[in-house]
């Protein structure tokens, strides 16, 4: 598998999450440098600085995370350059991006993903409204890396997680809280890969324990028996093809006490640094991390 095309590695961004963007680029372009791809990496915060990588490039590999890189916007961008690029396309995109929306499409599907409730920033929020018990989550509709959640087990840890993702969105959702084990399943093209089993001694996944924790466990093989597996599997396809989601990506699910899967949201570009899901996934299938950046860029046309 090789390309003779250019490939830009787009990185950084202007989102809260541009340190592990920047990670991720340089991780993906060390890869591609290594298996005699002509790659440049593009550290971008601004359209035009995205179009001058496009105007060199035969392809875009797409390393950017949370708004701007991962809603649509920069591959809308690229749309109008007629660049191709790794990752789903716009509407996909800014779909999986928005948590609310995702679970709207995914309950009229008849897909699991947790009890929820909407709050506006405009909007008072009544107690009242609350027509599930705590504890609760409060989220943001629109971030990535579980920047701005938090879990309240009272009405005033409620009010105060409320504030905090109200800042940060005008939309915010407050999910039913599931108590079990958190999985997550990568996509690469056509191929689902095996499930992780993440542990952590933290009140949940939060950004701490995704990119800095030593104390997060993450279990490949996850521990369920093969046919369990294959249902999360085939549960993940379901959601990410739903949302119009392709090339590659990484679901996260929720397994509760009962044994029911319960889905949670959709990465479209999941992180590709030392601590990253998807290359743990990758080496426990048997493909290198080089081995999956090129299957990467084949999901595109672009190897």
């Amino acid at each position: 598998m090789g390309t003779e095309k250019k490939i830009a590695v787009l990185m950084g961004g202007v989102s809260e999450e541009r340190p592990v963007s920047l990670r991720s680029g340089e991780a993906v372009l060390a890869a591609l440098e290594r298996q005699g791809v002509a790659a440049r990496g593009f550290d971008v915060r601004t359209g035009e600085e995205v179009r001058r990588a496009a105007a060199w490039a035969d392809g875009v590999f797409i390393a950017l995370h949370g708004r701007w890189g991962e809603d649509g916007t920069v591959q809308a961008l690229l749309d109008d350059c007629g660049v191709p690029y790794t990752g789903s396309g716009m509407a996909a995109s800014a779909l999986a991006m928005d948590k609310l929306r995702t679970k709207w499409v995914w309950r009229g599907a008849g897909l699991p993903t947790p009890d929820f409730l909407v709050v506006m920033r405009d909007a008072p929020f009544e107690l009242s409204q609350l027509d599930f018990g705590f504890p609760v989550m409060v989220k943001p509709a629109r971030e990535g890396s579980s920047i701005g959640i938090a879990r309240a087990d009272t009405p005033e840890a409620l009010h105060t997680a409320l504030e905090a993702a109200l800042a940060l969105d005008r939309e915010v959702i407050i999910e039913r809280w599931i108590e079990g084990a958190e999985y997550t399943v990568a996509l690469v093209g056509e191929q689902v890969l095996p499930a992780i089993r993440i542990e952590t001694p933290r009140t949940f996944y939060d950004y701490e324990a995704k990119y800095h924790s030593d104390q997060t466990r993450y279990h490949c093989p996850c521990g369920l028996d093969a046919v369990r597996e294959g249902e999360l599997a085939e549960l993940a396809a379901a959601a990410f093809g739903l949302l119009g989601c392709a090339g590659w990506g990484r679901v996260d699910l929720m397994v509760d006490e009962q044994g029911r899967p319960w889905l949670i949201e959709v990465n479209t570009v999941p992180g590709m640094t030392d601590h990253s899901l998807v290359p743990m996934a990758a080496r426990q299938y048997g493909w290198s991390f080089d081995r999956l950046v090129m299957e990467i860029l084949a999901a595109a046309g672009l190897a």
